[in-house]
């Protein structure tokens, strides 16, 4: 079973469903589990997609795409979302392209001891992708500040609140319903 409620396979998707399946379909011609646990309400669908690509696949994005998917995938172990971390750390170490980097950086965010790989404002991003995961009612005005004391633009500052925002909602659709990655291609990027 791939998730707790029913989803329709992509071989029986007809009309709003066929076509939002095929605006899903990732560049490895498949439509992952992620997105078919919405196939009972397609309209919850879109606006994923759309979530989703915006925040991780947008031409506009400044930040480098490998970090996008360390917080992600950091946010995913916070949660422990084995479905999101699957998917988005292999994102992360396609994009890395170093194993043993990758491995290395894997076991900080296991460790919950980011600094072992990461300082400056790479360190406070992942600081605050954590603040902002676990502690919500916490963060201040002053999280932000000391973002910008590491030279974090407000550009930058809003990719990454959008990264972990995103996570936040994934990991809870996922770890909610019961999905697994059975079937899926793992990993965006090839």
């Amino acid at each position: 079973m791939t998730a707790w409620i029913k989803m329709i396979p992509e071989d029986e998707a007809t009309g709003v469903l066929r076509k939002l399946y095929d605006e899903a379909m990732t560049p490895h011609g498949t439509v992952d589990n992620v997105m078919k646990v919405h196939s009972l309400r397609p309209h919850t669908m879109h606006g994923h997609v759309t979530l989703y690509r915006s925040v991780l696949h947008h031409a506009d994005i400044t930040m480098s795409l490998w970090f996008l998917e360390v917080i992600a995938s950091y946010v995913s172990i916070i949660n422990d979302c084995d479905y999101s971390l699957t998917h988005h750390f292999m994102n992360a170490r396609r994009l890395l392209n170093n194993e043993n980097l990758s491995d290395e950086i894997l076991q900080s965010l296991h460790a919950r001891k980011p600094e072992l790989q990461f300082h400056g404002k790479q360190l406070a991003f992942l600081e605050y992708a954590a603040k902002l995961t676990s502690n919500v009612s916490e963060m201040k005005a002053s999280d932000i500040e000391k973002l910008r004391q590491y030279d974090c633009t407000d550009g930058e500052i809003l990719e990454v609140n959008q990264v972990v925002g995103y996570f936040n909602y994934s990991n809870r659709l996922l770890n909610g319903l019961g999905v697994t990655t059975e079937g899926d291609s793992i990993g965006f990027y090839r």
